[in-house]
């Protein structure tokens, strides 16, 4: 074994612990730990404070600063209730008891968007219990599909796949699971995204908060190229740990949708401003830690292309001279 997979064990046996000992804590301990826990990486190490505080500034410019500060360690407490939340799931929230936890809101919509035989896109943002929304799918007999990154640490991945498919969830790699998409997409299943993450310069940019936020164009485009419902939800915390509300808060069928929404950037500034609704409305549980306002344009364009980024103009260039001149070109991805 290399001494990197021994870190890696080494940290997963780690987490491994901590998720033991946090499921022997009762839910009541557990959340007196979590505001703990956030008092300390909030008040005393002051984790990621001045990222934090500027999105927050940017987000709510009326707020004052003490205030951001409160808000900042709700986030904070949240964050460690989703862990504790997430440790408990699996033994508390059953095919039986399920109404105890979980509150739908708009039933019955949700409910036929997720039997209609066409393909749904669930479109959520790193607000409330995401983990725990997609769980809770899967008890109700709607397994979906889930886009996420591969973890560099592959004890860890593996942990956190096994629960996310306790109940169904499938997961497909953020890099090389194009065709198993597609595949999904075709046969009318639901794919859920997490839709509030950088996509770097080359992205849509779209209105977040009143800023330029760079997002994915791959929820819109495979939208309009399946034909495929857009639906904006989210999980939320209501009350007390272990209580959730699942949102449907918004959709969008492009056989009904106007024109203007008909194009990538239009579809994807609506769903990024449902998104933006959703956490107006429970600040306190959406990740103000990401970095999600970064706007690298400029620096690209004062450093130019990249050698790599010529290096493929150049053989995309002789490929297609190549084609016009009735030759083969090389066949290469």
């Amino acid at each position: 074994m290399n001494t990197r997979l021994a870190v890696d064990y080494l940290v997963y046996l780690v987490a491994r612990i901590s998720i033991c000992i946090v499921q022997a804590l009762r839910i009541e301990t557990g959340e007196r730990l979590a505001g703990i826990m956030a008092w300390l990486f909030c008040n005393v190490l002051r984790i990621r404070e001045r990222v934090i505080d500027e999105n927050l500034a940017h987000a709510f410019p009326a707020m004052s600063p003490a205030a951001r500060k409160r808000l900042a360690r709700r986030m904070w407490n949240h964050l460690f209730l989703l862990v504790l939340e997430v440790a408990h799931a699996p033994r508390k929230i059953h095919e039986t008891n399920w109404r105890q936890y979980i509150a739908l809101k708009d039933e019955a919509e949700l409910v036929r968007d997720l039997l209609d035989d066409r393909p749904t896109l669930i479109v959520t943002a790193h607000l409330g219990n995401f983990e725990v929304g997609g769980f809770v799918l899967g008890i109700l007999g709607f397994p979906t599909y889930t886009i996420a990154r591969t973890l560099d640490n592959p004890f860890l991945d593996r942990f956190l796949n096994e629960f996310r498919g306790k109940t169904g969830q499938r997961i497909i790699p953020k890099n090389g699971g194009y065709d198993q998409i597609v595949s999904v997409l075709s046969g009318g299943g639901a794919m859920t995204f997490l839709a509030d993450q950088y996509a770097g310069a080359k992205g849509c940019w779209v209105e977040f908060f009143g800023r330029p936020a760079s997002a994915h164009k791959a929820i819109a485009l495979l939208a309009l190229e399946h034909n495929a419902v857009v639906s904006v939800c989210a999980s939320l915390r209501r009350g007390r740990p272990m209580r959730f509300e699942l949102n449907n808060h918004a959709m969008l069928d492009p056989r009904d949708a106007a024109d203007s929404l008909h194009t990538i950037p239009d579809m994807t500034q609506w769903y990024t401003s449902q998104l933006e609704e959703l956490i107006r409305g429970a600040p306190d549980q959406y990740w103000w830690l990401h970095r999600r306002w970064k706007d690298t344009r400029r620096l690209r364009a004062r450093k130019g292309p990249s050698p790599a980024a010529t290096a493929r103009k150049s053989a995309e260039r002789r490929r297609t001279s190549a084609g016009r001149a009735g030759k083969c070109p090389d066949r290469q991805l």
